[in-house]
């Protein structure tokens, strides 16, 4: 498609240049795109389009939305992007789908909106996870899975503390480590449980509403999951950071945490709170006001258990 070799041009040049190709193609920049590029373009018909240029990696993210997309217009499950047209690259793949209103749940200033967003959160996830997660995706487990982070917490961040033997922090984060690896987290999350189709990625970013209705973008991340795990992503996400635990408590209740599925929600709210402090760890100087909120975090849910 003819927009999509003149996109890729115009991201091989920084500057003003870059600016001034993509102003001549009539595409503006939206923020939030993290590892990819993502625009508002009008198409012929004068309808606003988001267009993204994927980053190529391991993680198959062109592949996993495009796939996600084609399955949610051909369930008709609403409040989600549409696909229009993808523009296959070896380097530098193109999708474009339907433009989506409404305020990012992170940037609500208001406290009513924020939990009525969230409640429409829970009401617009629902029909994503009820997807047959077969079709397409039973080879392709989300991005970020509770294996991945337990393989992390297991294999990786022990040995990153180790090079940091002088750290203050070192001997209290071994000790929260050794809490988890202690308790029965890992064994419960390792056991087999239902699988239901996950976006894969608990940001609140990705989540818009427009003081009626919770909308859901971006589903580069998305495979198979469980939905303990999932609900527990949602939960201990740092985005989620400000949002209330009784508001937490009433967005999982409807999504199906309840009975047998409430210990392995606890386990993996545990597990992905502790990959999360294990994140920000490495960042510890430039965001110490966000790793000091994590670290509190996790000392409470384990305290909590």
């Amino acid at each position: 498609m003819l927009l999509a070799d003149d996109l890729r041009r115009c991201l091989l040049v920084d500057g003003p240049e870059r600016v001034e190709g993509l102003h001549r193609l009539g595409v503006r920049p939206l923020a939030g795109g993290r590892n990819n590029h993502v625009f508002a373009w009008r198409d012929p018909q004068g309808e606003e389009v988001c267009v993204k240029a994927y980053r190529v990696d391991d993680r198959q993210r062109t592949e996993r939305e495009w796939r996600a997309l084609s399955l949610l217009a051909r369930h008709g499950v609403p409040n989600v992007p549409r696909p229009l047209w993808r523009d296959q690259h070896e380097a530098q793949p193109i999708v474009a789908m339907t433009m989506l209103p409404g305020t990012c749940i992170p940037d609500l200033a208001e406290p009513a909106a924020q939990e009525a967003a969230l409640t429409g959160l829970a009401a617009t996830l629902r029909p994503i996870h009820d997807l047959p997660w077969e079709t397409g995706f039973a080879k392709l487990p989300r991005v970020d899975s509770a294996v991945h982070f337990m393989a992390r917490l297991t294999d990786v961040w022990p040995g990153q503390l180790d090079t940091q033997p002088d750290d203050p922090l070192t001997r209290d984060l071994r000790q929260l480590l050794g809490v988890w690896r202690d308790s029965v987290d890992a064994e419960t999350l390792a056991r087999p449980a239902a699988r239901i189709f996950s976006r894969g990625d608990g940001n609140l970013v990705n989540w818009l509403w427009d003081g009626e209705v919770t909308r859901c973008v971006d589903f580069e991340f998305c495979g198979w999951s469980d939905l303990a795990f999932d609900a527990a992503d949602l939960v201990e996400h740092i985005s989620a950071r400000e949002v209330d635990d009784r508001v937490w408590l009433d967005v999982v209740t409807a999504l199906g945490i309840e009975g047998e599925l409430v210990p392995r929600f606890r386990a993996a709210q545990r597990t992905c709170a502790l990959r999360w402090l294990a994140v920000l760890w490495k960042q510890r100087e430039r965001r110490a006001g966000e790793f000091s909120a994590q670290l509190d975090r996790v000392r409470a849910l384990f305290r909590d258990q």
